[in-house]
């Protein structure tokens, strides 16, 4: 699956793209590796994507990251599709082959299911979770976690009709439902706790919390939060101060979809471990 190796740029394209550790994570990448590439982040207009992709190409490009806003128009954009950027129906990756068509893939869902699975050693087989959120970045996760084999995955939203519609999208493919944010306490109360409870809303950016009952969280909860910072994020300082089994946040999430994104373009896996670690150590400022 990977790209033309010779071509020796790579980038991310989003806008805003200050805050991005990608540029960090591929260096890092390619010197682990003994690849010699370039990787930068570039802030695209928003009109612009299109005709950028085209011109990153055009100029012996070999890979691009794509970030919010244009995962829906990489999808779109792309001349094939994987089969996880079919589901996600949103594209992270891009690159093009030797007959220079242009590929699409989706690297989040498998960047979740292995840190929580490889980095952190908690088997999501046989468990229940329950998802928070209903946006793109759920929708990008939902068919790798099921794959890992849960007994179920719930998807409780603020407005129910999208968590429906997500549910039902992926309810082939296991046992998936929607619940309504304000009736998780009852759910809980009838059904027990879920093992793992993972936030996808985009509230911990502004530092809020969704409306969550506490009794979602027990001494045998664990919870993950797709966002990450220097701090222990709102939802998970939540989750932590109601008993919970463990926290853990999106960091290991991002230099593993980013290694599946390397992997991609050049056919070498690097290790994400010394990577996730050098990462903590700058935000933590030590």
């Amino acid at each position: 699956m990977k790209a033309a190796e010779q071509k020796a740029r790579y980038g991310v394209f989003g806008n805003p793209i200050n805050h991005s550790k990608s540029p960090t994570i591929h260096r890092l990448f390619a010197k682990q590796t003994q690849q010699q590439l370039q990787y930068d982040a570039y802030c695209i207009e928003l009109d612009r994507f299109e005709s950028a992709v085209k011109e990153f190409f055009a100029n012996n490009g070999g890979g691009l990251n794509v970030t919010v806003p244009f995962k829906e128009s990489a999808f779109q954009l792309a001349d094939n599709l994987t089969e996880r950027a079919l589901q996600a129906g949103a594209v992270n990756t891009l690159w093009q082959d030797q007959q220079g068509e242009l590929w699409g893939d989706n690297t989040d869902g498998v960047g979740l299911v292995r840190d929580i699975q490889q980095n952190h050693a908690f088997s999501l087989q046989g468990k229940r979770i329950l998802v928070l959120g209903a946006g793109g970045a759920v929708r990008g996760v939902l068919a790798p976690l099921l794959e890992a084999g849960p007994q179920s995955i719930t998807i409780a939203n603020r407005t129910h009709a999208k968590a429906e519609q997500l549910a039902s999208v992926f309810q082939a493919a296991g046992n998936v439902t929607a619940q309504q944010l304000s009736s998780l306490a009852s759910l809980v109360a009838n059904d027990g706790t879920f093992d793992f409870v993972i936030n996808g809303t985009a509230a911990s950016l502004a530092g809020e919390l969704p409306p969550l009952p506490e009794s979602l969280i027990s001494p045998t909860t664990c919870t993950y939060d797709m966002m990450y910072g220097p701090n222990i994020t709102v939802f998970n300082q939540w989750a932590k101060e109601a008993g919970g089994r463990v926290q853990l946040d999106g960091l290991g999430m991002l230099v593993e979809q980013a290694a599946e994104s390397f992997y991609c373009w050049r056919g070498i896996r690097p290790d994400t471990q010394p990577v996730i670690e050098r990462l903590l150590c700058e935000m933590q400022g030590a």
